[in-house]
């Protein structure tokens, strides 16, 4: 219904060039472009938030323009449509009957790709298959290193696995969760709880209580490789391959091994 009211007729590979979160000078939209540009914004938000993730990054983005929405920013928009002209079969596969449940939780961030130098978090949580849970955000707070901004993220990501584990022993599930990271500074941060390093001493005790989930045997935490990790693809706008690759992880059409 989008595409059509639209009338959309382009068509694109990914949802984002590689210039997202570049923002440039260009000539703001009219009042009702704009209207118009934060109508379609909203919708798209709605998608992907319940099928379509793999237009969370774009998205989540443009949410933050919707009030000085530019030319730049309205081609970034159109681009998401032209995706989503090219896809429109795709949605979300959850699940698998007689398969375990279990709990897997994916976090990543890419350091520093904001105007303001701010870190770009994602979290994709699945209960044995595709996405249950997709957060895709800004981060709050300047971090130093890439190391920080890793473990401010895989932090919000352990806060959304203890409410899962509650929630599916509610439901008569007794599960672990198992954190995938693909940053081996931030695992041993994680693990030990604390840092000896002067780069990262300043960073607050709340981004290390993690290391009490890991030591009751509530969490645990393993090494992904990076051209596997699923959450990659809310922190940064990929292209070809890579980016399919990870969309079907995402959307549960193909699984991690």
């Amino acid at each position: 219904d989008i595409l059509t009211e639209n009338e959309v007729t382009t068509v694109a590979e990914t949802p984002a060039a590689n210039n997202l979160f570049a923002i440039e000078e260009s000539p703001r939209l009219s009042e009702e472009e704009n209207k118009k540009f934060h109508r379609i914004v909203a919708q798209l938000l709605y998608l992907a938030t319940r099928t379509r993730p793999d237009i969370m990054l774009p998205i989540t983005f443009l949410c933050s323009r919707v009030c000085q929405a530019t030319q730049q920013d309205n081609t970034k928009l159109k681009r998401v449509l032209s995706y989503l002209n090219s896809t429109k079969d795709l949605g979300i596969v959850l699940g698998r009957k007689g398969e375990e449940v279990s709990l897997s939780v994916y976090a990543d961030a890419s350091y520093a790709v904001h105007g303001d130098y701010k870190s770009h978090g994602g979290i994709v949580i699945s209960h044995n298959r595709g996405p249950a849970l997709v957060k895709c955000s800004k981060q709050k707070i300047v971090t130093k290193s890439s190391t920080e901004a890793e473990l401010v993220t895989l932090s919000d990501a352990v806060s959304l696995a203890a409410y899962n584990i509650e929630f599916l022993k509610g439901q008569g599930y007794k599960v672990s969760a198992t954190l995938y990271q693909d940053n081996t500074s931030t695992i041993c941060l994680a693990k030990n709880g604390r840092s000896n390093s002067d780069r990262t001493k300043h960073i607050g005790i709340r981004y290390y209580f993690v290391k009490q989930y890991l030591e009751d045997g509530t969490m645990k935490v393993e090494h992904c490789p990076t051209l596997e990790m699923v959450a990659d693809i809310l922190t940064k706008p990929l292209q070809g391959e890579l980016f399919r690759k990870l969309r079907d992880l995402l959307l549960g059409y193909s699984r991690r091994e």
